[in-house]
């Protein structure tokens, strides 16, 4: 093993996507990762397809893109927590590892005596990490929790879309489950941040994590630009409430994205695109003035830019150092040179398929730099070899759970 957390472990106990983001971030940082998994079942994104990874003869596997997204670097076990024999053997396990993820419904898991509660009272150390859709207290808190009603309930499909009044109006939600994936990277800074409280004290916790708190939370600048205004925030297409010119604008063969951030920015577009006199336009020489007069300028900002094709202003206005980009689709992305150069997809030998790509983790540590060595796993894969190396079980007793339905 390898990273910066090669020397933690986890008992993954989540599914869908918020959790097992998280897991497999810590996984790419080096933890090892042990992720339960229904038997004959597992995980629901497994079969959240199609598509599905295929195997070396071009059939289709039982594990969907979706699932492969999220559980890379990861030991499928599969255990039924229903029966008493597969709770001892979730207790043991979690008395070996220092960080619990699970994401059941408030309440879910202590039937099963598998709640922080009776956790910590065999493992004190243990950091136990419970994401829910609503948290663990509040008149919502039984409730369950799915990205797109968070989206909703949350404030983004109100801030998100083409602007009331133009054709295509109504409530959009991101075209990935944004709030799913901001929990799980906000269970990875929580859990790294009860490690370090752990090195310190000693002592072990439980973190309460909710989507829709996430949600509230990554409103960033537009939940601030409420508070401090009372007045909520509309849906402005690709625009920016706070900064103008910041959106798509049309070029002659499609669209790209300009970004002018600060006042010198807009000077430099405007000689580029010919409107001398919008840069010499008092109503317009500040970012404030600019925000004010959104409605008159985009015009005629637009009308300009729609005159010449995009590759001519991407590289006109990189050249300035105007900020601007492309709008592209997938099979552009991956094809990107600078995608490429800078490696963001990687392979992994898969049992079933032989090779599989998955997207990098973006980060990269200087001293301590991240590998890609194991591949989403298939259902209980490593069943056999944890439950050997790890509680110490002979192949007869692993067959005789098997037989009982245990695993």
């Amino acid at each position: 093993m390898s990273g910066p957390l090669s020397h933690l472990k986890v008992l993954d106990l989540s599914r869908i996507l918020a959790g097992p983001w998280a897991s497999q971030v810590l996984a790419d940082f080096g933890a090892e990762v042990i992720k339960v998994e229904r038997p004959y079942k597992g995980d629901d994104t497994r079969h959240w397809g199609p598509p599905y990874l295929k195997d070396s003869e071009g059939q289709d596997t039982d594990d969907a893109a979706y699932y492969l997204s999220a559980n890379r670097g990861k030991k499928s076990i599969t255990v039924d927590i229903t029966q008493a024999t597969g709770q001892k053997l979730i207790r043991e396990l979690a008395q070996r590892c220092d960080i619990l993820l699970e994401n059941y419904k408030v309440g879910g898991l202590a039937k099963y005596g598998l709640d922080y509660d009776a956790i910590r009272q065999i493992n004190p150390r243990i950091i136990y990490c419970s994401i829910t859709g609503f948290g663990q207290t509040g008149p919502y808190a039984k409730r369950a929790g799915y990205d797109a009603m968070i989206q909703g309930m949350g404030g983004l499909m109100s801030i998100t879309g083409v602007p009331e009044g133009q054709p295509g109006a109504g409530p959009q939600k991101v075209g990935v489950a944004v709030a799913d994936l901001m929990t799980g990277m906000y269970a990875v800074s929580g859990v790294l941040a009860a490690v370090i409280h752990r090195d310190q004290t000693g002592e072990g916790q439980h973190i309460d994590l909710a989507l829709l708190d996430t949600q509230v939370a990554w409103l960033a600048n537009q939940a601030q630009n409420y508070l401090t205004s009372g007045v909520s925030p509309e849906r402005q297409g690709t625009a920016h409430p706070n900064i103008v010119p910041y959106q798509a604008v049309p070029a002659s063969d499609g669209y790209f994205m300009l970004a002018v951030g600060n006042d010198s920015q807009f000077q430099k577009f405007c000689q580029i695109a010919g409107l001398d006199e919008l840069a010499a336009n008092p109503a317009y020489a500040t970012n404030r003035d600019r925000v004010k007069a959104r409605d008159t300028l985009v015009p005629l900002i637009e009308s300009a830019t729609a005159s010449k094709p995009a590759a001519w202003w991407l590289e006109q206005l990189s050249a300035a150092h105007v900020p601007c980009g492309p709008i592209n689709n997938l099979q552009q992305v991956f094809a990107d040179p600078q995608v490429m150069a800078r490696g963001m997809v990687v392979e992994q030998p898969h049992p079933q398929a032989g090779r599989v790509r998955t997207v990098r983790n973006p980060l990269e540590f200087s001293a301590s730099p991240l590998q890609y060595q194991q591949a989403p796993p298939t259902l209980g894969e490593h069943t056999q070899v944890v439950l050997e190396a790890e509680l110490g079980l002979s192949p007869g007793e692993i067959e005789d759970l098997r037989a009982q339905g245990v695993i």
